[in-house]
C-alpha cells in the first residue's frame, strides 16, 4: 500500500474543523504523562455519563462475562474501564505525536528477544493482537522494537484518515500498512518472513468466522488467525500492552508462539484464540474495550444481547452526477 500522501483538497474549508483538532490534541500529547492520564479519567468519566448506548453495550458485556461479580463491583469495574477508555484518547496522541525516546522511557519489555530471533531467521510472524485500550500505544511500542506491518481500516474523514496514517507509520520500523481486505498483501508479507499485526477479537459475522466460546459464551470468531498462519507459514504470537497501577508507564510482554495453530481444525484454533484472550482480559479486565458489540453475531435461536441499544446510523454516500 502506498505511504499517506498529502494533497491540496485536504485544506478545504470543511476540513478545518478537523485540523484544528489534531492541533489540540498534538498540544495536549506534549503535556505531562501524569497529567494526560488524569485529563484521560476525567473525559472517560464524562463518556460515561453522555454515552448512554456505549456504556449499556459495556454494561451488558460485562454482565455476561463476570456474572460472579456482584452489581457494585461491576459498576466500579465499569467506571474504571470507561477511564481507561479516556486515558486511551491521550495515548493515542503520544502515540502519534511524541518521540519514540520519550515513549520508550515509559515502557518495560518482556519476551522481544524471541520475536526478534523468530524474525532473524526469516520465519514469518502472525503478532497477535487484542483490543485492549492500549491499542495504539502498543502498536507504537512494538512497531519501534521490530520491523512491523500493519493492518488498517480506512475512515471516511479524509483528513483523519491521512493523519491516522502519518500517525501509525511513524514506529513501523519501515514496514507497511494493509487494507483489512488486502488478504493478499498480508500472506505475502507473511511468506516473505514480516511479522504482521493481527487483531482477531472483534465480530465481522458468522460467514467469516465460527461459534467459539469466550467467558463461556457464544462468540463469532474469525478463523483469519488459522488460515493466515497456515497459507503464510507463519507463527502465531501474542502479545499485550499493560498499563501500570502506579501510572509509571506500560509493560510489553511478548507470549511464546501458539504452534499448535494451525492445527487443522479451524473451531480448535478459535477455541485457542479466545481462551488465550479471555486469559489476557482477566488480569486487566477493566482495560479491554468493553463497548465494542463483541456478541452482536448469535446461534440461531439466541436472544440478541444488545437489545434495545440504539445503533449508529451509516450515513449514505452521495454518488457524483
Amino acid at each position: 500500500m502506498e505511504k499517506p500522501r498529502f494533497r491540496a483538497a485536504l485544506l478545504h474549508p470543511r476540513y478545518w474543523p478537523t485540523w484544528l483538532l489534531f492541533g489540540l490534541w498534538f498540544l495536549v500529547a506534549q503535556l505531562p504523562y501524569r497529567w494526560q492520564l488524569a485529563m484521560g479519567r476525567s473525559f472517560g468519566r464524562a463518556m460515561l455519563r453522555m454515552a448512554k448506548s456505549r456504556r449499556t453495550i459495556a454494561e451488558r458485556n460485562l454482565a455476561l462475562c463476570f456474572p460472579e461479580l456482584g452489581d457494585t463491583e461491576r459498576a466500579n469495574l465499569l467506571i474504571r474501564n470507561f477511564e481507561s477508555s479516556g486515558i486511551a484518547l491521550m495515548e493515542t496522541g503520544m502515540a502519534w505525536f511524541r518521540s519514540a525516546r520519550w515513549l520508550r522511557k515509559r515502557c518495560t519489555f518482556e519476551g522481544l528477544e524471541q520475536l526478534q530471533q523468530i524474525q532473524s531467521q526469516g520465519q514469518g510472524v502472525l503478532l497477535m493482537a487484542m483490543h485492549f485500550t492500549t491499542l495504539e500505544m502498543g502498536a507504537a511500542l512494538m512497531g519501534m522494537s521490530i520491523t512491523l506491518d500493519g493492518m488498517y481500516r480506512p475512515h471516511k474523514n479524509p483528513v483523519y484518515d491521512y493523519m491516522q496514517r502519518k500517525g501509525r507509520e511513524r514506529h513501523t520500523g519501515g514496514g507497511s500498512v494493509y487494507q483489512r481486505k488486502d488478504v493478499r498483501g498480508v500472506l505475502r508479507a507473511l511468506q516473505h518472513g514480516r511479522a504482521v499485526w493481527y487483531a482477531p477479537d472483534q465480530d465481522y459475522g458468522i460467514k467469516q468466522g465460527v461459534f467459539a466460546p469466550l467467558f463461556g459464551v457464544p462468540a463469532a470468531t474469525v478463523t483469519g488467525t488459522s488460515r493466515f498462519a497456515r497459507v503464510g507459514r507463519a507463527r502465531v504470537v501474542p502479545y499485550v500492552l499493560t498499563r501500570l497501577d502506579d501510572n509509571s508507564g506500560y509493560r510489553l510482554k511478548v507470549y511464546d508462539p501458539i504452534d499448535e495453530i494451525p492445527s487443522g481444525d479451524e473451531l480448535q484454533d478459535a477455541i485457542l484464540v479466545n481462551r488465550f484472550i479471555e486469559a489476557r482480559i482477566r488480569e486487566a479486565p477493566e482495560q479491554y474495550m468493553w463497548v465494542h458489540r463483541r456478541f452482536k453475531t448469535r446461534p440461531e435461536g439466541a436472544t440478541n444481547v444488545y437489545e434495545g441499544v440504539r445503533k449508529k446510523k451509516k450515513k449514505r454516500r452521495k454518488v457524483a452526477s
